[in-house]
Parts: C-alpha cells; sequence; structure tokens
C-alpha cells in the first residue's frame, strides 16, 4: 500500500471524479484509476461505486475514508512537527462552527494567524450534527459545537458555556404569567425552533421523543436570536437559551421542567487520530481563551 494510493482515493472520494480529481493532483487520469485499482486488489475489496454519474464510497470505502485521511494527516505532520520544533508552523486547519454563540472566533483566528502566517485557516458553519461528522471525518479539525448534557462520543471537547434551554413567550401570551411549564405541556403547542441538525433542537426532539411525542414546530430559523424575534411578535413559543431571553422585555422566560433542558456550547476535536501541529497549537489557544469567552 502507497501514500499515494491513499491520497488518489482520498481525492476521488472527495470530488466525486476521477478527471477532477487528476485535475486537483495534476496526474494522469488512468494513473489515478490504476493506482486506486491496485489498492482495491490489495485490500480485496472495491473502494468505490463507479456505476452512477459520480463516483462514491462503497460501504468498505466509507469505512476506509477516515483511516485514508489519517494516515496521510500522519504524514504531513512528520515534517510539521519539525517545523513547529524550529518554530515555523505551517500547513492549514480547518475550522466549523455552529451559527449562533459567544465565542470571539475572529479575534482568536486573527491572532493565530499574526503568530502563524504561514497556516492556511479555512472556516465553516453548519448545524452541530453535521459538524461532528466532520470532525470524525477528519474534513474539519476543531468546531465549536452545541449539545446536550452528553458529549458526542469519540470526541474530547472543551466546555465554552452551559445554559438552560427555555421557552419564550411574548408579555400578552397566555403562559405568560407563570415561572415554568412541563416539557408534557408543549405537546401541542404551537412551537418555534432552530432548524433539524443543530444542538438544542437535537436536544428538544430528544426528550420529546422520550415523552412520547412530536413536538409541534411552526417555525424555524437559523439562530436563537431570530427565534425571540419572532416568539416577541406572537408567532408562537420559542425553544431558547435562557440567554437570550435575560436582556429582552418582550419576552418572559418559562423554565422547562420534567425534565429540566440544558444546552452547551463546547469546543470540540478528535479523540484519536492524528492532530497536525498547527491544529494542536490553535486548538491550545482557544482552549487557553475560553475562560474570557465565557466571562
Amino acid at each position: 500500500m502507497e501514500l499515494r494510493q491513499l491520497e488518489y482515493f482520498v481525492a476521488v472520494v472527495e470530488e466525486a471524479n476521477f478527471t477532477r480529481a487528476a485535475e486537483r493532483l495534476h496526474v494522469a487520469q488512468p494513473g489515478v484509476s490504476a493506482q486506486i485499482r491496485r489498492l482495491e486488489h490489495e485490500l480485496g475489496q472495491e473502494l468505490l461505486d463507479r456505476s452512477g454519474r459520480s463516483v462514491r464510497p462503497t460501504e468498505v470505502g466509507a469505512a476506509v475514508l477516515p483511516h485514508a485521511r489519517a494516515a496521510l494527516s500522519a504524514v504531513s505532520g512528520v515534517r510539521l512537527a519539525v517545523e513547529e520544533l524550529t518554530g515555523l508552523v505551517r500547513g492549514h486547519v480547518a475550522i466549523g462552527t455552529v451559527t449562533s454563540h459567544n465565542v470571539d472566533l475572529a479575534t482568536l483566528l486573527a491572532e493565530f494567524h499574526d503568530d502563524h502566517p504561514a497556516v492556511e485557516i479555512t472556516l465553516t458553519e453548519d448545524g452541530s450534527d453535521r459538524l461532528i461528522d466532520a470532525l470524525r471525518g477528519g474534513r474539519l479539525d476543531a468546531a465549536i459545537i452545541a449539545f446536550g448534557t452528553t458529549p458526542p462520543p469519540d470526541l474530547d471537547t472543551h466546555v465554552v458555556t452551559e445554559d438552560a434551554v427555555v421557552a419564550a413567550v411574548s408579555p400578552d401570551h397566555e403562559l405568560a404569567g407563570r415561572s415554568t411549564i412541563p416539557l408534557d405541556a408543549l405537546r401541542d403547542r404551537v412551537l418555534i425552533s432552530l432548524p433539524q441538525g443543530t444542538g438544542i433542537r437535537s436536544l428538544l426532539n430528544e426528550a420529546c421523543a422520550a415523552a412520547g411525542f412530536t413536538p409541534h414546530i411552526a417555525f424555524e430559523a437559523g439562530t436563537p436570536a431570530v427565534l425571540a424575534q419572532l416568539a416577541a411578535r406572537g408567532l408562537g413559543i420559542a425553544i431558547v437559551p435562557s440567554g437570550i431571553v435575560r436582556s429582552r422585555e418582550d419576552l418572559r422566560a418559562l423554565t422547562i421542567t420534567r425534565p429540566a433542558l440544558r444546552g452547551t456550547l463546547a469546543l470540540a476535536w478528535r479523540a484519536e487520530g492524528p492532530i497536525s501541529p498547527a491544529a494542536r497549537a490553535l486548538i491550545g489557544r482557544a482552549r487557553r481563551q475560553i475562560g474570557d469567552w465565557a466571562a
């Protein structure tokens, strides 16, 4: 098994096309095909499904993919480790983040870039579920994610904030005089929530499923601030972190009980597998600054 075979395999999966992968690698397309065939022959399994318009990994290929990425990253890390010891951190760091948070990522990335100008940084916004998948698949080095009380398996996390998840209503809503509401009382209510794939939505869905019902989500928005605006206009009950409501006079917060819901915002990275010196340096800096983020 050769490293270039793994490199060609990863490129074809990411491009979903042999020709585009060859162009990206600056090699001839037949050479890419031949090397991947040799890799498949050595492993005794087909790694790519070539039957459709786009090339997709087979079940075996999908299982091999994160290991191939890890192997390539490890080799790259050998050179990066030497450069790090001589003060020349180079390479690429891929960061992900949920849309709404209190993390000053702009300052973090700007300061890191000032110290390590040779490192290329990319930033992606997405839902927590997809960010977690990207971390596990090696497409991201670190990410700001949201989840409930239990951190995702296979990831290391450093908590930024923990906050109660509440039901927010307008002052003239029929529930505005209450301070608490049991989860089951939301069964037939019009709710306003973040989209599927976000931490709070997953937390809500799981809690409602355990209580035996599916929440009636009438409105979705990408940030808790927009959810609060919709609730303030009387369009329903917003499920948001309590911090969103504290500074608003046009909303009333009802603590959700039986069970209480709490959301966690955290920096996450792979618990196992190689981490490049550049990514390790950025993660270390971020962890040191978490106290300032939460302050």
